[in-house]
């Protein structure tokens, strides 16, 4: 009897993924817990709801698993994650007729620091941006949130969202002003 193979959380996406395809599902449960943080947070940020970024998860890697066999490795998975996830929230936001921008009641979570004065500016700040976020087009949403809120760079937007860099950064200009007038509608007097 062998003894199972191990794998390290710092092990490369494509060994993960070749791993997979050997039959190994331990390498996919290792790839779920490196991207389901990412992926929420992407999903939740396009749709401005717990719940709903929390079915976009789970349906993100259902489709992960069902496509990873067919996955062409010429291409980043971080790259190739997002864009299911993105597609994913943008199909939701459409199923609920919210593709534009929704209300300003969408829920927030709240600061997570143990100071209540800090929870309660942090919260009244996280939903002043969530909230102006929401009001942007779905297209403007997702550049910001994959560059500010998941950290990405021009070059892993433009492949997730097959666009080339000069395009990624005119639309993020585009979109970073939009959001700044929002922002200063929606300052506290």
């Amino acid at each position: 009897m062998t003894a199972p193979r191990v794998i390290v959380v710092e092990d490369p996406d494509e060994a993960l993924v070749e791993r997979y395809r050997a039959g190994d599902s331990a390498a996919l449960a290792t790839l779920v817990v490196r991207y389901r943080g990412p992926v929420y947070n992407a999903a939740y940020r396009v749709l401005g709801n717990v719940d709903d970024a929390g079915d976009v998860t789970q349906i993100v890697f259902l489709r992960i698993a069902e496509r990873l066999h067919g996955y062409d490795s010429r291409y980043k998975f971080f790259s190739w994650i997002y864009r299911i996830a993105l597609n994913e929230a943008i199909s939701m936001l459409r199923q609920h007729g919210r593709e534009e921008p929704l209300a300003e009641d969408a829920d927030f979570p709240a600061g997570q620091r143990a100071d209540p004065s800090w929870q309660a500016e942090e919260s009244q700040r996280s939903a002043r941006i969530q909230g102006a976020l929401m009001k942007l087009r779905a297209k403007d949403r997702m550049l910001l949130v994959l560059r500010h809120f998941s950290d990405c760079s021009y070059r892993e937007i433009g492949e997730a969202l097959e666009l080339d860099e000069k395009t990624v950064k005119s639309r993020l200009f585009e979109a970073r002003q939009r959001l700044k007038g929002l922002l200063r509608e929606m300052a506290p007097a």
